[in-house]
């Protein structure tokens, strides 16, 4: 389950270079060396925080940059690229071998082999210990990969969202983002109110999971064939598929709200149950993944029956990015068309299907195979280019069976309970319409107005950096690969 930036939080504004340390929990630097000889000359000032076990030593020296970056180029000797992501979790089947293809014929594509990414980190994500973990999980095997970064600390909600509106994208191969689900969502949103947005939006991301839900980390570790891990072993194998450099076409979730906001997910939209929990749990955010657990028993000891409509589209029977009502060019003055919606105040169209029941549990829209680190929600596989999982639970389930269905759902065997009040099917588009404004809405964790909303998933629209053994169903890529850089 997503979580976004931290109202405050501190920002560091330093810049250099500095050899490799294995923990540097808060300081910036700026040395010269053999291997760095550009270094040198930039030292403007000096730096004394703490190591883990060393409290008080000086670390390294920096010189001032812009506002809220730290500037560090690791050029170590050996790299790391090519290495295969076993140091946590095992593998559930085998390596490929060999060039890796996709769909479309070609050899997959990846970041060049001199690497440069800005990293987006939240330090009150989770625990709060996400820039402790950056230092001494993510940090040394950047190094050891020759990946230079950029690092950038998040101060508040949206801030994120505000800075790559306006940052200078060419200067970095990938955007990495290491918090919760929602900083994920800050960025892409970001990007797709850029004035470049068709460019902006092709630029490679990477996520690293650092806050409670770690959602998408966790389905990228499951596409690459990992067992499923959490906290360090789910990070330090997420900061090695980054490491190796390959990267895949996933879908986005377009979505329009009745006021006229669209917005972009890439995770999930949650209605009832779910939406309640992970909106309700925040003031649990000091628990980590355990906020979840509690709020979904505090949740059932007093469960809601939400009314509303529902209505979807069916994978196989639109076609994704087919033309559609001229209407909908109110919503599309930037970003996508979205060809398979009509305006909201028509009916939806005679083919799609119309839910007869209008008392739900919850509604779940959901692009990837998690809904958390250990909430394996669509054990059915990774979607077809161009689909989400579609989920509800009509009312009338017992308190009982919707417990066992969440515990259940650890493993991914919560569709084995035959429990007749769950429905999924794999849709391109839903319209859900609330009634008289009850229940919340979440997309990847972030909270939305109580009004009606609809969405359609486009193909392969962003790339991730990932490790998939193998592509998803029917992926027919329908959008260039990354600007490519010289290596």
């Amino acid at each position: 389950m997503p979580e976004s930036a931290a109202p405050r939080a501190r920002s560091d504004d330093v810049s250099g270079r500095c050899p490799s340390r294995e923990a540097a929990p808060d300081s910036a630097s700026a040395v010269s060396s053999p291997s760095d000889p550009a270094a040198a000359g930039n030292v403007a000032g000096t730096s004394a925080a703490p190591a883990p076990g060393q409290e008080g030593e000086p670390l390294c020296r920096h010189r001032v940059a812009r506002p809220g970056s730290i500037d560090k180029e690791r050029k170590a000797g050996a790299a790391a690229a090519g290495s295969s992501p076993t140091a946590r979790g095992t593998r559930r089947q085998q390596e490929p071998r060999g060039e890796v293809m996709n769909p479309a014929g070609g050899a997959r594509s990846q970041l060049p082999a001199r690497c440069r990414v800005l990293v987006l980190l939240n330090p009150r994500g989770g625990k709060g210990k996400g820039l402790q973990l950056f230092w001494s999980h993510v940090q040394p095997r950047l190094a050891q990969a020759d990946i230079s970064f950029t690092l950038m600390l998040t101060e508040r909600r949206n801030h994120a969202r505000e800075l790559v509106q306006g940052l200078e994208l060419e200067r970095w191969d990938a955007i990495v983002v290491m918090s919760g689900d929602g900083l994920m969502f800050e960025v892409v949103n970001g990007l797709m109110e850029r004035p470049d947005w068709e460019t902006a939006i092709r630029k490679p991301l990477c996520s690293l999971p650092a806050g409670s839900g770690n959602a998408l980390a966790a389905s990228l570790n499951y596409y690459a064939g990992y067992e499923q891990v959490t906290k360090e072993d789910l990070l330090t194998n997420c900061t090695l598929l980054l490491c190796r450099r390959l990267l895949e076409p996933m879908n986005l979730l377009s979505l329009q709200v009745t006021s006229g906001l669209r917005l972009f997910s890439v995770l999930s939209l949650a209605w009832g149950f779910v939406a309640d929990v992970d909106l309700e749990s925040e003031k649990f955010r000091g628990l980590g993944e355990l906020r979840f657990t509690l709020g979904t028993f505090l949740r059932l000891a007093a469960l809601r029956v939400y009314q509303g409509r529902l209505a979807y589209l069916p994978a196989g029977r639109g076609v994704p990015g087919m033309p559609g009502s001229p209407a909908a060019d109110r919503w599309d003055r930037q970003g996508p068309t979205d060809g398979l919606l009509v305006p909201l105040e028509e009916p939806v169209p005679a083919h799609w299907t119309v839910v007869p029941e209008q008392d739900f549990v919850l509604v779940l829209a959901l692009l990837h195979s998690h809904l958390g680190s250990e909430m394996f929600a669509a054990p059915m596989g990774r979607s077809a280019a161009g689909t989400m999982h579609l989920f509800y639970v009509r009312a009338g389930v017992s308190r009982a069976m919707l417990l066992r269905l969440f515990l259940a759902m650890e493993k991914g065997r919560h569709m084995e309970q035959d429990c007749p009040y769950l429905v999924y099917v794999p849709v391109v588009a839903f319209r859900l319409e609330p009634k008289d404004g009850k229940g919340v809405f979440a997309a990847d964790g972030e909270l939305l107005v109580s009004e009606a909303v609809q969405g359609q998933v486009h193909a392969d629209y962003i790339w991730m950096v990932s490790g998939c053994v193998e592509p998803p169903p029917s992926r027919k890529p329908q959008r260039g690969a990354p600007p490519e850089k010289p290596l």
